[in-house]
């Protein structure tokens, strides 16, 4: 086939696949190589290398310079300046990790991730939850939920809440609008809160006595140190919020402008480390290590599905994509195993493709397929480790304090399949 700018492929979505498939199989029958942050980058250069060499010889650089510029480097500033601004954050002191309380923990957390992303309230969150059920055997439940609640499913009701939503509203969407989406983020949270009280209560049942009087009699006082790394996160969240062409309107001289976000976001990084005590990020076990793994599969994952978004765009109508539905169920699927945010922004191009003019238009399409695109990114995320940016660093974060998490394909048949998947079928068939 020859190689143009209309034509992809099938051949160009292998580095891609193998790059999914690598992630999935790795750990279970290489785990010791894969332990390793730089044999995750190396095996990333790999499969990226054959994707770079296909979209060069076919005239497409300037989509993947495009989609490492202003996706993956600005994707990989926010997540690791939330991360390092966040990991100032300590919470001391241990609290009984009774069902209620770490529910609890769920539930702030859900409307957290609404107003500081999803990506802040985990990096936020996740320590003070294991540091609360350090004492307890059986907590892997407890990661897993947070994932789907707080790094995930959280974070709808505003622009700030996850990516594909902030594209979205940068493509003419209010930010109010967003609010609309009330009903299905109180849905769908509020029956995962539900059903993990359940599940926590029937595991802290099943708690040895001797891990239940740890919890009970080793009880400090709670007491939050690094309080000035909120005035960081509360820079990221205004500058994501405000530094953009909605209202710096000379931003459309110049598309590096956008940039001026992203030094922003940094000089928070900067500060939260200028300004936070060495010690209290040791007492954190603060490392770099999972925004690094972070940093070395997107790299990876971005590169390669280059080819695979391309391919979308140009054959997504022979699909026959066309109603609500469609569009929750597609999205939903892409967005379990791509990045839920180039994923929204194709379906996005594919209902603009659409022409419809009639009836309630926002942000150029029609809204009902608005709401599909966007409440089937943010939830489908969590299908998989790789759905969500957050995902892979709360796991690794749960990692690095010995909490065993399952693999890749463990996480969807022990939980995603079983769990988060009827409920979002659920949404569908209530209010879509």
């Amino acid at each position: 086939m020859e190689l143009h700018s209309d034509s992809i492929s099938l051949w160009s979505l292998l580095p891609f696949i193998f790059m999914l498939g690598s992630i999935a199989v790795f750990p279970l029958f290489w785990n010791h190589f894969w332990e390793k942050n730089k044999n995750k980058l190396i095996v990333a250069i790999i499969f990226s290398i054959p994707a770079i060499i296909y979209l060069l010889s076919a005239n497409l650089e300037e989509k993947l310079i495009e989609t490492m510029v202003f996706d993956y480097l600005p994707f990989i500033i926010l997540l690791g300046s939330l991360f390092t601004i966040t990991g100032g954050i300590y919470l001391t002191g241990d609290i009984e990790a009774k069902p209620k309380i770490n529910t609890l923990f769920m539930a702030i957390g859900a409307v957290l991730a609404s107003f500081m992303g999803t990506t802040g309230a985990a990096m936020l969150l996740i320590r003070p939850v294991i540091q609360t059920n350090k004492e307890r055997k059986y907590k892997v439940h407890t990661i897993l939920f947070f994932i789907g609640i707080i790094a995930n499913c959280g974070g709808l009701l505003t622009p700030l809440g996850d990516p594909p939503l902030f594209m979205m509203y940068l493509r003419g969407a209010p930010f109010t609008w967003f609010l609309n989406l009330f009903v299905e983020w109180l849905l769908t949270n509020g029956l995962l809160i539900l059903i993990y009280f359940l599940v926590d209560y029937y595991f802290h049942k099943k708690e040895p006595a001797s891990a239940i009087i740890r919890d009970e009699t080793q009880i400090r006082p709670i007491k939050i140190e690094g309080k000035i790394n909120f005035i960081w996160l509360a820079g990221v969240v205004l500058a994501v919020a405000f530094l953009n062409s909605q209202y710096l309107h000379f931003i459309h001289n110049n598309e590096y402008y956008k940039f001026i976000r992203e030094a922003m976001i940094l000089l928070m990084a900067y500060f939260s480390m200028l300004f936070t005590p060495h010690i209290t990020r040791v007492s954190n076990n603060f490392t770099w290590e999972p925004i690094k793994e972070v940093a070395y599969l997107f790299l990876g994952i971005f590169i390669t599905m280059v080819p695979c978004l391309l391919y979308l765009e140009m054959n997504a109508k022979n699909l026959g994509v066309v109603s609500a539905n469609q569009f929750y169920y597609y999205t939903g699927l892409l967005s379990s195993f791509l990045d839920n945010t180039p994923t929204a922004v194709t379906f996005h191009s594919l209902a603009l493709g659409l022409g419809e003019t009639t009836g309630s238009i926002v942000a150029g399409i029609p809204e009902e397929l608005l709401r599909a695109i966007c409440i089937g990114a943010v939830f489908f995320g969590s299908m998989t480790y790789i759905g969500n940016g957050p995902n892979f660093m709360v796991k690794a974060v749960a990692e690095e304090n010995n909490i065993k998490m399952p693999h890749f394909f463990a996480y969807m048949y022990k939980f995603s399949l079983l769990v988060l998947l009827p409920i979002f079928i659920l949404v569908q068939l209530l209010i879509l």
